[in-house]
């Protein structure tokens, strides 16, 4: 299965179904993001950036409307289909990273790289000395700094084939020139795979090329 297209149509979070919401450009209407494009969805804490990840990747479906995969109602989809598109489809990097704190850097990237075989170990390397951790690989990921977690997290989410990655406030605690750095790495990985971007910011954004911005 390949995934050009992921639609949303009249999605809204239940919890906002009996509140008053700002004017969306994401949430009562219809969307679509396409792949090869680069998307940056802006919206203040509590607005559903989260919430739009974990539906797009199927962890949740606490919403009214219908979110498509190409023309597919992804509520359609069987569990080992949703497993393969999580391996070969979509890559996902939550806010809260998701990272075990008790393992190092290199064992938190290899869990997810071993089930792939994405990329080899050179390349691996090549990453965290480019984003500046390659010195902290071997260290345990909870005696590590929010933005190097950050770091290890944005090289495990890239371990993989994939249509879409879904990156939720993915440099909120890096400066300006790791951000720059982590978009490259990213950006580069999407290129390779013809695929689309998708990233939430709540002030401090991913600096993609000439993105869509959404107001959600």
């Amino acid at each position: 299965m390949q995934i050009n297209e992921i639609t949303l149509e009249d999605m809204l979070p239940r919890v906002f179904i009996n509140e008053k919401i700002p004017v969306s450009e994401v949430w009562n209407t219809r969307l679509s993001f396409r792949k090869g494009n680069r998307y940056r969805v802006e919206a203040a804490s509590g607005g559903g950036k989260s919430s739009l990840c974990s539906y797009i990747f199927g962890t949740r479906t606490d919403y009214n409307g219908t979110l498509y995969f190409n023309n597919t109602d992804i509520k359609s989809l069987s569990i080992p289909l949703w497993q393969d598109i999580r391996r070969k489809n979509i890559a996902y990097l939550p806010q809260e990273l998701s990272l075990f704190p008790e393992l190092t850097a290199w064992e938190n990237i290899q869990l997810k790289n071993s089930l792939t075989g994405y990329a080899d170990n050179a390349k691996i390397g090549q990453w965290l000395d480019r984003i500046g951790i390659s010195a902290r690989k071997d260290y345990p990921v909870g005696k590590m700094s929010i933005g190097q977690q950050q770091r290890v997290a944005i090289i495990r989410s890239i371990c993989q084939p994939f249509d879409f990655i879904l990156l939720d406030e993915p440099v909120s605690h890096l400066d300006a020139e790791n951000n720059r750095i982590a978009t490259e790495i990213i950006e580069e990985e999407a290129s390779k795979n013809g695929a689309g971007i998708i990233s939430t910011s709540v002030g401090n954004p991913l600096q993609l090329s000439d993105p869509v911005i959404l107001s959600l």
